[in-house]
């Protein structure tokens, strides 16, 4: 979460809004931002942390567990439709990318601004794919895997 924190800014340019969802409480939440978070980063993090305290939001996108009453950690990237392109779900205390998430984010863009696609690994500025049937069978006369 301090990492994003981090990169919020980034994310902010990218016309991103990033929300943190868990099911502690929003006292909890509170209390966190106080004594540790703030400690991490300057202010804490800038950004909203809502309460799942149910597991609502959490069924909606099936990572909730009902024997522990906590929601899986994922991370959802949620097109301007409302539309979730990218799911990343992890084991707790698996920790996440930062680098990644804001590397998915920016291949989503590109393909929904353009319609190409984005093979493994792609960066902005290399090499895309158009789909088509000029690409069937000569793909790897535009990309290999290295």
């Amino acid at each position: 979460m301090t990492a994003v924190a981090v990169k919020y800014q980034e994310l902010q340019e990218l016309g991103v809004e990033f929300l943190a969802v868990s099911t502690d409480t929003h006292f909890t939440h509170k209390a966190w931002q106080e004594h540790e978070l703030s400690k991490m980063v300057d202010g804490g993090l800038p950004y909203p942390m809502l309460s799942d305290a149910n597991g609502t939001i959490g069924r909606l996108y099936g990572v909730y567990d009902e024997t522990s009453g906590l929601d899986h950690r994922g991370r959802f990237i949620i097109d301007p439709d409302g539309i979730v392109v990218g799911i990343e779900l992890t084991q707790a205390g698996v920790g996440r990318s930062v680098s990644e998430l804001l590397r998915q984010i920016k291949a989503c863009q590109h393909v929904r601004g353009t319609g190409e696609a984005t093979p493994s690994g792609w960066e902005p500025g290399k090499t895309t794919l158009k789909p088509g049937s000029a690409l069937v069978g000569k793909v790897c006369d535009f990309w290999s895997p290295e």
